[in-house]
This record gives structure tokens, sequence and C-alpha cells, in this order.
């Protein structure tokens, strides 16, 4: 092979993969704490029409744009996340992850704050698999003036070293107008900005990449979508309003959609069996994968085929769960993605 096709050759998807552990990922968002509790169930109680549950154990993992910045992090990447926390009990338990994660956190803390968190109960009979009985939300109180304005500082000072940036935004108000007028200005500079934002799509106008799924965009464009037709027009839609260089559209089963602001569009079948174990926090590692990719130099296309292996993998996992780079090199090595 001569010198001129080496420089100019292609990489391979594994090979733009290999590149991650390079490249410097910011994630801004809502950080919240997945505690799970584990119990047995074996009758109905006498109170009330309700399953008694004996606790057995529990854990509290990253969620959120935590879960995010932690697929970032586990994708390779390095990782700085940027959020508030309270200094209760769960904030201090996210805090020990982050750092045993080796990310880095740049977050407003509070004593008015209550960090976010969703509370899981699972249980099942002594044969039987548990299954989630309840969950329980708490925190997410709208953020003071001065402090969305200190999210924005946090968030201009960790950009300076950052090739991506990544939005995780689950309505928690961490992300206010102050932020998304930084996160603008990244994306006008030349710094990839890929937004997921569960409720606020439309005020992310300006970014690099929107990342709605099908229900999502269906609210954002208020219309139905039944076929593979309805969701190109969706988006094609979306991006005018939206202003973003690209849309990825999650479509569960389906796969994801890819499309750019110059008519290019690629339905990406979903990679791997049909059946889903857990699609908790699914959303965090496409968004993180997708990132990843194009801050490694990847095309639009081929970070949405990384994201979408990505994907593959991380519903075969029950709970909020994370990818390692040694999985997704393996599978973009032996698949043609």
């Amino acid at each position: 092979m001569s010198s001129t096709a080496r420089i100019h050759a292609i990489p391979t998807l594994a090979q733009l993969a290999q590149l991650f552990p390079k490249r410097k990922v910011l994630v801004v968002g809502d950080l919240v704490a997945d505690h799970y509790i584990y119990g047995q169930t074996d009758r109905v109680s006498r109170e009330a029409p309700v399953l008694i549950v004996r606790y057995e154990s529990s854990e509290v993992k990253l969620g959120g744009a935590a879960n995010a910045a932690a697929n970032a992090r586990s994708l390779g990447g390095q990782v700085v996340a940027v959020g508030a926390l309270g200094v209760d009990e769960m904030g201090h338990q996210l805090r020990r992850r982050f750092k045993s994660a080796g990310i880095k956190l740049m977050a407003l803390s509070s004593r008015n704050l209550e960090t976010e968190t969703k509370t899981r109960i699972l249980a099942g009979g002594v044969n039987t698999t548990r299954q989630q009985m309840l969950r329980l939300d708490r925190g997410a109180a709208p953020l003071q003036s001065r402090h969305r304005v200190e999210i924005a500082r946090l968030t201009a000072e960790a950009a300076r070293n950052a090739d991506a940036v990544v939005v995780s935004d689950y309505g928690g108000g961490v992300v206010g107008e102050e932020c998304r007028q930084v996160l603008r200005q990244l994306a006008l500079d030349g710094i990839p900005v890929c937004v997921d934002s569960r409720f606020q799509l439309r005020a992310f106008s300006g970014v690099t990449v929107c990342k709605p799924n099908e229900p999502e965009l269906e609210s954002l464009v208020r219309s139905s979508l039944k076929t593979e037709r309805d969701v190109v027009q969706a988006g094609r839609s979306a991006l005018k309003m939206l202003g973003c260089q690209a849309l990825l559209i999650t479509r569960g089963r389906n796969g994801v959609a890819i499309l750019d602001r110059d008519g290019r569009v690629e339905l990406i079948p979903a990679y791997g069996p049909e059946e889903a174990v857990d699609v908790t926090g699914a959303g965090d590692t496409v968004i993180a994968a997708f990132t990843l990719a194009l801050s490694a130099g990847a095309n639009m296309l081929d970070a949405a085929r990384i994201a979408n292996v990505a994907a593959g993998l991380v519903v075969q996992k029950q709970g909020t769960a994370t990818v390692a780079r040694d999985e997704l090199l393996r599978q973009l090595s032996r698949s043609k993605a």
C-alpha cells in the first residue's frame, strides 16, 4: 500500500473506538442517585392488599447524567461531570462513586439542595426473578438563579479542555437558559455539543446534535410516528426547528436513525438480540458512545453505528449499567455494524 493510500484510509469503527482513551468529554446535566433496594416476598399484608417485602440488600448507582458520565468513562474517555449535589447521604454516595470510577466532578453543592434520587424496590419469591415493584422519586427541586449561573460558569470552565460535550437533561432544572447560552457558544466555536433532553429539547436550538427517542420526537413535532417515512419526515422537521447539524433518533427495538442538515438519512437496525433485558439508562449509553465517537473523528453515520452497537450491549444488562470499551471493541471487530 502506498503512503498516500495509508494517509487517506478510512478508519474502521473499531479503530475509532480505540481512540476513546485520548478524548476528553464534559458531561453536564442532572446527577441522579439510582438507589436499588432488593428483597424477597412471599405473602400479602393484612394491613392492605400489598406484598410484604423482606429487605435483603441495597446499592446506589450513578444515574441520569451521572450514568452518561459513567458510560463515557467506561468506554475509555477522560470525563468531567458538571451538575448539582446535596450534602446529604445520597450526595456523599455519588461523590464516592464518581471518585471510584475516575470521573472528575465539578458539582454545585449546597445544604439547600437535595440530591435527586430514584429509589426502586425490586423483589421476588425464592424461585422467581426479582421485578420492580415500586419507584420513589425525591429531590429535583428547581435551582435558584444564582445556582443556575454557577452551573453555567462551571460548564464554561470545564469546557476549556473538552473535545466534546454531552448534555443529559432529565428535567431536574440543572441545565437552565444560562447554561444553554454557554452550550450554544461552544457549538459555534466548533466543539461538538450533543444533547439528550427529556422534556425541553426545543430549548436547545443551536447545538450540534440532538437525540430524541420516538415519543419525544412525536411530542416535539406534534405528530404520530407510525412508519419509517413518518420518522424521517418528523426528523427533518425537527432539524429545521432546532437548527442543529444532526438529529439522532433512538427507536427502541428498531435501532436508531441519523439525519443531518445536508439531507442525509440512515436508518440503522437494532444491534443484537431482539428482546431487551432492561432498557434503563440505554439513552445515556447511546449519547455517551455517540459523542465519544464524534470527538475521535467519526462522521455522524459512523458515530451513530458505534452508539447503536453500544446500545445493543447495554440493554442486555440488568438495571442502570455501562458498556466497557473492551466489550464494544470486541463487538465492533466482529460485526459490520
